[in-house]
């Protein structure tokens, strides 16, 4: 039998991150399960499954009540397991290989390299030693900021407390909060919410962005901070969501709620909510008592998620933007995608295309799936909007989002586990699934006569 060493070296690189993520979910699982995890010493393996799935895949989707339920060790588990699951357990991996000193095998720094580069690169360790190190240091503000506000409220080690776990949770975009109804009690807050916020788009930005905003200075020419199309269109459509989802959030729910919008408070609320609906998953408002054309707005900011790299799931802002360009451009009748004076190629915009169109089937399959759960084994969850409120939890899930409208902690075994493989695919990407089931297959095949056929 060839050794365990000898196996994992023949593994790809999507493979390889599949199986870590698998084998540190069952490690916090098993960890969470443990008398002296819990409150009560006792949990369902199932939630503890659970609650490890989402904090590793950085979702925030919760059964239990994380403040309440978990003692203070579990909570370390929880918070510990959000930190792998937001750097990616390949990262923490390649750090820990150099700092003891051993070489970092190819398949792993394959890996790496797949998920925060956009091109190959020598300085793979540079890129690690960046990623880490501004993760310690935007953490470490965030800290300092909550710090200032909690302390104003708890003792001063419970204050520390709170402000290291939420930092951790928010830079992450894990959504996990130690209160019971997230930041509901300090939506007038400007310092939790401008920190949290803060905290919330570095951490969606994506890594390869981050890295290039800190290598500026040693990319000037003429005068000019020269930044790649991947950066320009990451910060470009990142800033456009968050502002027109603020807008139609406060729009909405001023028509539908009547809420002043002139109170700053109001402003704040839909400012928040915009920022945290891309994959952060915390809030400040009821999530069931919005209107549903509010909740149509959080679908789609959950649907496209946070950049390429990051800490947060959904399809992508680029993936958006290449969409939409693509779209415009069919329009106008060009058959070119043109971006900061630069041409698309053709294979990204057809890999866009693909991704879209396989991220809206799995979400149709599994509302399906999930809806099919619930009525073999009903658990009596009660709502007026039930088809929304559960294709609100499927797109939350594949988002690594964590917003609910209340369905999570009702969900019977099934329905769990279908939402546990949903947060997985949607924190490692449809694209490593899809070469985990097809495999690599180079080139095209035969090419056949071509034949026009109809559309439209």
């Amino acid at each position: 039998m060839r050794p365990l060493s000898t196996r994992l070296r023949k593994l790809s690189p999507a493979a390889l991150l599949l199986y870590s993520y698998l084998a540190v979910i069952l490690a916090g699982a098993l960890l969470l399960w443990l008398p002296w995890a819990t409150v009560s010493g006792r949990i369902p393996f199932i939630d503890a499954l659970f609650t490890a799935a989402s904090a590793v895949c950085v979702t925030g989707l919760i059964v239990v009540d994380t403040g309440s339920y978990f003692s203070p060790a579990g909570q370390a588990v929880i918070l510990v397991l959000i930190q792998a699951g937001g750097l990616g357990i390949m990262t923490i991996t390649v750090a820990l290989y150099r700092l003891i000193g051993r070489r970092v095998p190819l398949e792993q720094r394959m890996a790496v390299q797949d998920v925060f580069t956009h091109t190959p690169r020598r300085d793979i360790y540079d890129l690690i030693r960046s990623v880490v190190t501004f993760t310690v240091v935007v953490e470490a503000a965030g800290v300092v900021g909550l710090f200032v506000f909690f302390s104003r409220q708890f003792p001063p080690a419970r204050a520390l407390y709170l402000s290291v776990f939420h930092s951790v949770s928010a830079f992450c975009n894990a959504g996990f909060s130690l209160f019971s109804d997230s930041f509901m009690n300090y939506r007038t807050s400007p310092l939790l919410n401008g920190t949290i916020c803060g905290l919330i788009i570095l951490g969606g930005l994506g890594f390869p962005v981050i890295f290039e905003l800190l290598s500026l200075f040693r990319k000037k020419r003429n005068g000019r901070f020269m930044l790649s199309v991947q950066a320009k269109t990451v910060l470009l459509t990142s800033a456009v969501l968050i502002v027109a989802g603020a807008l139609m959030f406060l729009i909405t729910e001023t028509l539908v709620a009547k809420a002043d919008p002139s109170s700053p408070a109001t402003w704040l609320t839909a400012l928040f909510q915009s920022v945290t609906a891309r994959t952060a998953g915390f809030n400040t408002v009821d999530i069931a008592s919005l209107g549903d054309a509010t909740l149509a707005l959080l679908i789609f900011l959950m649907f496209f998620g946070a950049s390429p790299g990051s800490c947060g799931g959904g399809i992508k802002t680029t993936t958006l933007a290449v969409l939409s360009l693509n779209t415009l451009s069919r329009l106008r009748g060009k058959q070119r995608v043109d971006l900061f004076k630069r041409s698309i190629p053709p294979e990204t915009v057809h890999k866009s295309i693909s991704l879209f169109i396989i991220s809206v089937a799995l979400i149709s399959l599994a509302l399906y799936g999930l809806l099919f759960l619930q009525e073999m084994v009903p658990t009596g969850w009660r709502s007026d909007r039930p088809f929304l409120g559960y294709l609100f939890e499927v797109v939350s899930a594949f988002g690594t989002v964590g917003l609910s409208m209340g369905a999570t902690p009702n969900l019977n075994t099934g329905a769990k586990i279908l939402v546990i493989v949903l947060m997985l695919i949607g924190r490692l990407g449809i694209p490593a699934f899809s070469y985990l089931l097809v495999g690599a297959k180079p080139g095209d095949g035969p090419h056949h006569a071509e034949e026009k056929i109809m559309l439209g």
